[in-house]
């Protein structure tokens, strides 16, 4: 980050923006105006050149052929792989976070490489859908509050040794995997599965970034009544008995 104005990037839309995720960029953007921050945010389609200066990237959901061709341009532009070398944080959602990974499987059937930003390849191996409410206990390294959101995605993700888990479900599917591991993430790079937008349910997740991003510890406080109303809402709906 520099001249004290915080470069927000969204990756894709024409792509990756499934389930109201491009709300995670709003969100993002209306915290840091809230602490004072100047915010220049840029969305970027896939046929263009993806900058790589800027401080927090967000990329959303995908159907699986937007998914494929998202992966392609992001391994050929290189951009984003470059941007986390120069310090950059990336947060992904869903199709997103298989992007991240090593390999995914495409909509043809076939093992797609992915970005190697995260230690994980996902797979598929469910025959019904993973869908619903979860709500998921995020590592206690990180210092948040549970996780809440909703997962829709056939997919099961494998951690490999230089990634950790970002939560444990209580309730839901996670990555799949029958481990109870939710996520993925290292020290700047993190994945989801879970849609809402998944930072309008966790607005500290948001604040994480931003923490991240300007290398500091701690934000000026603001007025969460409405993101915690709802995050008590959706809480309730996923702990209730079906």
């Amino acid at each position: 980050m520099s001249d004290n104005s915080l470069r927000l990037v969204w990756v894709y839309p024409d792509l990756l923006s499934t389930y109201g995720d491009q709300g995670n960029a709003l969100v993002v953007e209306r915290r840091a105006r809230q602490r004072g921050l100047e915010v220049s945010r840029v969305d970027v389609r896939s046929d263009q050149q993806l900058p790589t200066s800027g401080d927090i990237y967000l990329i959303g959901g995908g159907e699986d052929r937007p998914q494929r061709l998202a992966a392609e341009r992001l391994r050929r532009d290189g951009g984003l792989n470059r941007a986390v070398d120069n310090g950059a944080i990336v947060f992904s959602v869903c199709a997103g976070y298989q992007i991240l990974g090593h390999e995914f499987v495409n909509d043809l059937g076939e093992p797609e490489q992915g970005l190697g930003l995260l230690d994980v390849v996902s797979t598929r191996g469910h025959a019904e859908r993973c869908v619903g409410d979860v709500l998921a206990d995020i590592d206690s390294r990180l210092g948040l509050p549970p996780l809440t959101g909703f997962e829709n995605h056939q997919g099961i993700t494998h951690l490999g040794p230089h990634a950790r888990p970002f939560a444990r479900v209580r309730f839901g599917n996670g990555n799949g995997t029958g481990d109870g591991t939710e996520g993925a993430y290292n020290d700047t790079v993190f994945g989801t599965y879970m849609h809402g937008p998944v930072l309008a349910r966790n607005p500290q997740i948001a604040d994480l970034l931003l923490k991240l991003a300007l290398d500091v510890n701690a934000l000026p406080r603001v007025d969460d009544q409405w993101y915690e109303a709802l995050r008590a809402e959706r809480i309730a709906a996923a702990t209730q008995p079906a």
